[in-house]
Formats: structure tokens, C-alpha cells, sequence
């Protein structure tokens, strides 16, 4: 069971990789490429936030191979020029091999990990009632095309953020992923739809990802990407 699991995790890391990899490459070392903003993401800088948040997991995971608590992680504010700001002044070609870094030492950790730390949420006071191997793929793969799906929104491309999320939600089936994950990726794909003016489709999969991961009701609930879901009522 435990295998099936962490080839699905794995899986899913190395899929919001390849997107991260792929938008790098077309845009960030392209001759449209530009600085953006805290309200419309550039390249560059959503990758390497992308790189922290998955670095951050990828600390806790060594730090319980060492047998040692991980630290506390800040939240941090997506609409901050100054945070902003250091992300965009980091080089491409670092954000790039920091993508594929943190993204195989994050797969190396799932395997690396005992089953009781994978699948037991009172193992670690730490965690907080969390399953350890959801939050790696709520780091390494549910907040990274989050965004990734943003960025393609925001420049114009709802099409692509719309195939992009269906991708995504197909790649978990395909894999096996458990539904809590799998409801995950059917969430981003609801929050593309309605982004891209498709309502019905996206209330419909917002079902689907609710009853997949109930978890979610309460996200969907405060989410601005489902502000006209939510709107249009029952």
C-alpha cells in the first residue's frame, strides 16, 4: 500500500516540476519576459516562491530523518512588494536548478520515510493532526500549479490554465492517487474554470473535489477564485 502511495506522491512532485520547468523555459528566458508585480507574477519569482515553500517541507523531512523537530514556517504575503521583490531578484538559471532540486529531494524524502511517518498524523506533535505525506503533496504539488494556474491566467492564457488543472486532476487519476489528493487537483481545476468563465463546469468539479476531500468545503468557502460560484448561490 505504502508503494502504491508514494509512487502516486512522487508522481504528482514530479508533474508540478515539469510545469514549473516548462514556464521557466518559455518565459523566463524568453525576449517577452518582464519583472510583473505582487498582483500579476512573473516567472521567475512564482517558481522561487514555489522553491521555498517546497524547501520548507523538504527540511521537515530531513529533520525527521535526523531525528529533529523542524522549525516553524511563517506565513508569508503573496501581495508584498519587498517579498515580491526578492523573489524576482534571483537569477533564472538558480530558480530553475532550484526547481529541479527541491523537487528530487522532496521525491527522495517520500521514499526515505518510514510508513508510520507517512500515514500516522498523531506520530509527530508537529504535524497537528496532519498526514505528513498530504502535506508534501500540498507543498509539492497542490500550491505550486495553484499558482502555476494563476500565472496563465493572469497573461491571458485561461486555456491553458484550464488544460493544464485538467492535466493535473488526470495525472492523480492515472497514478492512483488517494482522493484526498486527487480532490486537490480537481479543486484547482474547479478555480480555473470559474477564472476562465466557466461556471457550470467549475461548480460541477467543485463538487466532485469536495466529495473527494470534504477538507476542502471550508477553502472554497473563503477562496476568491470561486467568489462567482458562490455568488450565483445554490
Amino acid at each position: 500500500m505504502t508503494a502504491d502511495l508514494r509512487r502516486a506522491v512522487t508522481g504528482l512532485l514530479s508533474f508540478a516540476a515539469a510545469e514549473e520547468q516548462a514556464l521557466l523555459a518559455a518565459d523566463a528566458f524568453g525576449p517577452g519576459s518582464g519583472g510583473g508585480s505582487p498582483g500579476r507574477w512573473a516567472a521567475v519569482p512564482l517558481v522561487a516562491h514555489n522553491n521555498q515553500f517546497k524547501s520548507q517541507q523538504a527540511e521537515r523531512i530531513g529533520c525527521l530523518l535526523d531525528r529533529r523537530v523542524p522549525p516553524a514556517y511563517g506565513e508569508i504575503d503573496h501581495t508584498s512588494e519587498e517579498v515580491y521583490r526578492s523573489y524576482l531578484a534571483q537569477p533564472p538559471e538558480v530558480v530553475l536548478a532550484g526547481s529541479r532540486r527541491v523537487s528530487a529531494e522532496l521525491a527522495d524524502g517520500t521514499w526515505a520515510l518510514g510508513d508510520d511517518d507517512l500515514l500516522d498524523p498523531a506520530r509527530h506533535s508537529w504535524l497537528n493532526g496532519r498526514l505528513l505525506w498530504l502535506q508534501i503533496v500540498v507543498r509539492g504539488f497542490w500550491h505550486p500549479t495553484g499558482h502555476l494556474g494563476d500565472y496563465y491566467l493572469a497573461h491571458g492564457q485561461a486555456g491553458r490554465a484550464v488544460a493544464m488543472q485538467a492535466q493535473g486532476l488526470a495525472m492523480a487519476r492515472y497514478l492512483g492517487a488517494p482522493a484526498a489528493a486527487a480532490g486537490m487537483a480537481g479543486y484547482n481545476l474547479a478555480c480555473a474554470q470559474a477564472q476562465a468563465g466557466q461556471p457550470a463546469q467549475a461548480a460541477r468539479t467543485l463538487a466532485e473535489a469536495i466529495e473527494a476531500n470534504p477538507d476542502l468545503r471550508a477553502n472554497a468557502g473563503r477562496d476568491p477564485d470561486l467568489k462567482v460560484l458562490r455568488e450565483a448561490g445554490p
